[in-house]
């Protein structure tokens, strides 16, 4: 959930870690701290609640040398946010630690740290750890030993690095279920959760695997992986981009990557389809084979994702020709299923690093799925690692807290991989060229709709007194509406709610006043005249409407219902342009809520705990 920084140099490393801090922002966090060892072993520690900006004032204000030191953004589990609470921790004044994931026997832990005479400063179940490997050193003059012994005696998951004061030039690294890079430098080396953190001083990284601890000099780095074994770890050149992270002309990170879309969509396109039909190897080696015996499809993800998944459903269903379940990754995870024969396993995250959906892909593995796919935006992730086929986005760095060309561009590849099982199912060659010509038409689309963004703006005055809402959509369009509710509580804050149109009979209409505007996603399909009829129960009762509707769907405006044109397009890609005037919307609003719109409160970007 949080970000982690470390570095081991000759110089003073306390810019480039807050740097490294500064870069992770995006993930979102409550407070952030830093410590440093000097050469002479003294250890020096910095926190702050609040933005890393904070902390950089403090630094500034009092100094912090020292060519070793780790760094943290913190995202509250354990305890409130605090400066207590937050990272670094540390136990006798020596063993200085920063932690992202929960440590789920950190009570029992707790419990006999107290009774051996340690004293706790502070809510989290990350202290234990600095505890524990104080109390394993004095049985070891070992770091890298010490830090294996506790971490023998972790549950949960975690990444953590850990320095001595004592051994200067030296950070341990742990990953259990928390991603790390190391990054390589010439006579220094750094290591953190996202490279992204690193890229101002180094671009060649190696990713740790589950299990691995690495040891990181000023000259080395040394990897074992869960069974003791030196391990090396492949380390390759990053084609991230740094300025991957500037705003440009736009206001907040969300708006650029709205806008970002025809391109995002572009890039995931090229390649991957040929004379107008997709190609099975957008899927990765021997697609063609594994396709061709797929009877079910399952779909794991968790919320932005959740929505594509719960989106391509209609189109496995209909053209694909295979039956689909989709389903939340946390609720998969506990409970007993029933796996169908030729089943392939879909997960679907945009960091590839979330805790849920990996989870249920391990668990998957043991239950007889004839073969898995990672549709994932970062290559080296371990969604992409652990599936036996893989789907990558190619969407760019996202940093906005609230997913935009992630989603879009996850359904563009959805729509795809529906589109070459159903061409070995007996689609017809003329549907397929159409799916096709349909999907490369997305970026031109996909502009055309960006240009109704004054319109949107204008209309978003109409919510500034809000406090409700909710969300209508039919067939394919009802999980589009169920992302629009979740993209203008996530960042507005605003309560909305999402309905299969056809329900408002069966409950929601008891909300409806002239307090609660209602907003429907109306493109011209077949079930645009059953959504007409939805609409009109709506304004029998006094209720405020927002359609988004094309242009032949023969809404209009009057005093209770205001009607935005969409572009016209083939009904197979509406889901994906009805999703930008949406999320245009929840960022409007947002502007005029005044909240943090790439850092909503509450959230982190990459979900790496349960």
């Amino acid at each position: 959930m949080c970000g982690i920084v470390g570095a081991v140099a000759q110089r003073d490393i306390a810019d480039i870690l807050l740097a490294g801090l500064q870069s992770l922002e995006y993930r979102g966090y409550d407070s952030a701290g830093i410590a440093t060892v000097e050469s002479d072993n003294t250890l020096n520690r910095i926190r702050r609640v609040g933005k890393v900006k904070m902390l950089a004032d403090a630094v500034g204000e009092h100094g912090l040398p020292g060519g070793t030191g780790i760094a943290h953004t913190r995202w509250a589990t354990h305890g409130e946010p605090n400066e207590n609470n937050a990272h670094p921790h540390v136990s006798a004044d020596r063993i200085a630690v920063v932690h992202n994931g929960i440590i789920e026997n950190h009570a029992p832990l707790r419990e006999k740290l107290q009774g051996l005479g340690y004293n706790f400063t502070s809510d989290t179940d990350t202290e234990v750890i600095a505890h524990l490997v104080d109390h394993e050193l004095k049985s070891s003059n070992s770091l890298f030993g010490a830090v294996q012994s506790a971490a023998r005696q972790l549950e949960g998951a975690y990444g953590m690095v850990i320095m001595d004061r004592e051994q200067p030039g030296r950070l341990i690294g742990s990953r259990s279920g928390s991603p790390f890079v190391i990054g390589y430098g010439i006579g220094e080396h750094f290591i953190a959760s996202d490279q992204l953190a690193l890229l101002p001083v180094t671009r060649r990284f190696a990713i740790l695997e589950e299990g691995d601890v690495a040891e990181i000099t000023r000259h080395k780095v040394v990897i074992v992986d869960s069974e003791g074994r030196e391990v090396e770890r492949p380390v390759e050149e990053s084609t991230v981009s740094h300025d991957a992270s500037d705003r440009g002309k736009f206001r907040h990170y969300m708006e650029k990557e709205i806008h970002e879309q025809p391109v995002a969509i572009q890039h995931t396109l090229e390649g991957r389809i040929a004379d107008g039909l997709v190609l099975d190897s957008a899927f990765g080696e021997g697609a063609s084979e594994l396709l061709a015996k797929v009877e079910h499809v399952q779909i794991i993800a968790c919320g932005t994702s959740y929505h594509a998944g719960m989106t391509a459903r209609y189109w496995f269903e209909s053209f694909g020709r295979v039956s689909c379940n989709v389903e939340i990754a946390s609720e998969y995870r506990y409970r007993e299923s029933v796996v169908r024969p030729n089943s392939l396993l879909v997960t679907i995250s945009q960091s590839g690093e979330t805790a849920d959906t990996l989870a249920a892909l391990k668990l998957s593995k043991e239950q007889g799925y004839m073969t898995s796919l990672a549709i994932c935006n970062v290559p080296g992730s371990s969604l992409v690692r652990e599936s036996e086929m893989n789907y990558l986005m190619k969407a760019g760095v996202e940093i906005g807290v609230a997913s935009t060309k992630a989603f879009t561009v996850q359904l563009a590849g959805l729509l795809m991989l529906a589109a070459a099982i159903g061409r070995h199912k007996g689609m017809s060659e003329e549907q397929a060229r159409s799916i096709g010509a349909a999907l490369m038409s997305l970026p031109s689309k996909l502009e055309q709709t960006l240009d109704m963004d004054g319109a949107i703006q204008s209309l978003a005055e109409d919510f500034a007194d809000k406090h409700h809402s909710l969300f209508l959509g039919r067939g394919d369009q009802y999980p589009i509406a169920m992302e629009g509710a979740l993209k203008l509580k996530e960042i507005s804050y605003i309560h909305a709610e999402a309905y299969a149109a056809g329900e408002l009979k069966h409950g929601p209409l008891a909300l409806i006043d002239a307090d609660m505007p209602v907003i429907v996603v109306a493109p011209n399909n077949e079930l645009v005249a059953k959504l007409q009829s939805n609409v009109e129960e709506v304004r029998a009762r006094g209720g405020l409407m927002y359609v988004f509707a094309d242009s032949a769907a023969s809404f209009g405006s009057d005093d209770t219902m205001k009607v935005l044109e969409v572009p016209h397009c083939d009904p197979v890609i509406a889901p994906i342009i009805y999703t930008v005037p949406l999320q245009l919307l929840s960022y409007h609003v947002a502007l005029i809520k005044g909240t943090d719109v790439d850092q909503p409160r509450n959230l982190a970007k990459s979900v790496t705990v349960e």
